[in-house]
């Protein structure tokens, strides 16, 4: 089995919940005020990256307190342990890569997974400077761009540090998984993209004929990874043999070049907006495949 890297989203993803909605609407300015201010992303009157920051600057309480909020509201994807599992099993790196702040998300793995589990799991998103005293909540953005995460970026660097680690010129196995329409930068740069089904990454790519496999839990992905991994052993049984799946002939590049994703998804103006607060357009609706976990 050649060398595989699996990344996913966070909020609407592994978790059904956006972290950040869950503390401000609780904990900070509460939900009528983040819906007002969500509605001048949604009109370009500001960015993602300026709204976020007020967003998160309204919450007053230690980082610590937050938590027992969390664990009432959040909910897991009832297949993600079971999948980050298999892919400690099957010797695939899992990452998480978020526009979210990483010390909120490591608590959150912490909490649900357990901090062994937890460990396991590298987390590609935002800093934080947050005030003992819960003071301040200050994000300390990866990019300097409008979103504060370009998850390209992070995917590219990403792919080219697992190149780095192949040998005898192996290429490596690129996944994503992800919900909402942010999640498109990054999922161009996948050799094969899953999309949470009935959302809008999913919605996005039926538009535009972008090849993608549909899934309602992590068990769905765990399922069509593991036919994946199957098939492509069997076409890659030497070095030089052609993969179905690799970063110059995937499953992005098989479509046509005027179908193909340009950078930050050749978006019209609506979808550029849709891009800074995906979750106003991503809602998850409740199913049997979504499961409270506590620890």
């Amino acid at each position: 089995m050649r060398k595989t890297v699996c990344f996913s989203d966070f909020d609407g993803t592994i978790f059904m919940q956006d972290t950040g909605h869950v503390l401000v609407d609780n904990l900070g300015c509460g939900s009528k005020h983040r819906q007002l201010i969500e509605e001048q992303i949604k009109s370009g009157q500001r960015s993602f990256r300026e709204a976020s920051e007020e967003m998160w600057g309204t919450l007053r309480v230690p980082f610590e307190d937050g938590f027992e909020v969390m664990e009432k509201h959040l909910e897991m994807d009832a297949g993600f342990q079971d999948f980050h599992q298999f892919c400690i099993d099957k010797g695939i790196d899992f990452n998480i890569i978020s526009a979210g702040l990483k010390p909120v998300l490591r608590k959150v793995l912490d909490t649900f997974l357990g901090e062994d589990e937890s460990s396991k799991i590298q987390i590609v998103a935002n800093e934080a400077d947050i005030g003992n005293d819960g003071s301040q909540w200050k994000p300390i953005w990866r990019h300097e761009t409008e979103l504060g995460h370009d998850k390209s970026i992070s995917m590219k660097e990403a792919r080219a540090e697992a190149e780095a680690d192949c040998v005898d010129g192996e290429i490596p196995l690129v996944i994503f998984i992800g919900d909402g329409i942010s999640d498109l930068a990054a999922a161009h740069e996948a050799d094969v993209l899953f999309a949470r089904k009935g959302l809008r990454l999913e919605e996005y790519c039926i538009e535009h004929k972008i090849p993608y496999i549909a899934f309602e839990s992590f068990s769905d992905v765990k399922n069509a990874l593991e036919k994946i991994i199957k098939e492509d052993e069997e076409k890659t049984g030497g070095v030089g043999t052609p993969a179905r799946f690799n970063p110059r002939a995937n499953m992005w590049r098989r479509i046509s070049s005027r179908q193909a994703v340009p950078k930050l998804v050749a978006a019209t103006p609506k979808e550029e907006k849709m891009m800074f607060w995906p979750e106003t357009f991503s809602e998850y609706q409740p199913t049997t495949d979504a499961k409270k976990v506590t620890t």
